[in-house]
């Protein structure tokens, strides 16, 4: 056992974009990062962009045969020391309206972005107890108000944040800290998966749901493909992230965007109005108009 500088954090998702930006970022802070991939080739590219106390480990959070495996590589490796931060950022994005949403894919969104999550909690959670450290759930800005045609993925992130409530109390006397971050669209390897993704699920529709939703899904989701490849690099999500694990006491929440007054007006928007007027008259409204939709 190594002890490490500043204490040793597991990351999942750590292939690419945020994740990867994470465990780069903390490694080179000084923390012990074990940074879940989910193949060697991933592994060896972590590898090579991180000092030798960056160590990938091969989990995939929907296979509970790997975090037990990961579980028990961390554990002997960390000892006593414990684990200072579990940052679950694992994530796949299911698009399309609801009516033609797979039943599979709608699965699959929540066993990888919620029971996934919970699954790795669990697991790691006596080691996090150990050291007092903390829990930070990523999820998105997309939390706080749902969105047309991206069902599935905010309806894991609402999730996220009702978890991190329940969890935050229950922990509270183990002197854990719970929080999330709430990211905007980030401009990473992201973008291109969720145009491919779109363009497929719009291939597969029926004539008829093309006829209903054929026109506003794709301008919709074309919309969300360009302010990715315009958002905020993922580096500044991740120096948010270590801004939480370092913080004497630390936010319940850290939003994450170019434009945070617009993300705090439209909560607090969502909050005075009548919720069927500020989803129908007001924000859809405006979604619509700016967008040319139907």
């Amino acid at each position: 056992m190594v002890k490490s500088i500043k204490g040793a954090v597991v990351i999942t998702g750590t292939s690419t974009g945020l994740g990867r930006a994470t465990a780069l970022l903390l490694d080179k802070q000084g923390y012990r990062v074990f940074a879940g991939v989910r193949t060697e080739k991933d592994a060896e590219s972590l590898k090579q962009a991180a000092s030798s106390d960056l160590t990938p480990i091969i989990m995939d959070v929907t296979k509970a045969e790997q975090i037990q495996s990961a579980l028990e590589f961390v554990s002997l490796a960390v000892g006593d020391e414990g684990l200072f931060g579990l940052v679950n950022n694992a994530v796949v994005a299911v698009d399309g309206p609801w009516e033609c949403v797979a039943i599979d894919d709608l699965r699959w969104q929540f066993e990888v972005s919620v029971f996934g999550l919970i699954a790795v909690t669990q697991a790691f959670l006596p080691m996090i107890r150990k050291a007092k450290g903390r829990i930070i759930n990523i999820t998105a800005v997309g939390a706080r108000l749902a969105a047309p045609f991206f069902g599935p993925l905010v309806a894991s992130k609402f999730a996220l944040e009702a978890i991190t409530d329940s969890m935050r109390m229950e922990l509270r006397s183990s002197e854990v800290e719970v929080l999330s971050i709430l990211p905007a669209s980030m401009n990473t390897e992201v973008s291109d998966k969720v145009e491919a993704s779109y363009q497929k699920t719009l291939a597969n529709m029926s004539p008829e749901a093309k006829t209903v939703y054929g026109k506003n899904f794709r301008i919709f989701m074309e919309n969300v493909v360009e302010g990715n490849r315009q958002g905020i690099p993922p580096e500044k999500v991740a120096n948010v992230i270590l801004e939480a694990l370092e913080a004497r006491k630390p936010k319940r929440q850290y939003v994450v965007t170019k434009s945070k007054w617009r993300i705090t007006i439209g909560a607090l928007q969502k909050r005075l109005m009548p919720h069927q007027y500020f989803y129908d008259n007001f924000y859809y409204d405006g979604i619509r108009k700016r967008l040319g939709l139907d």
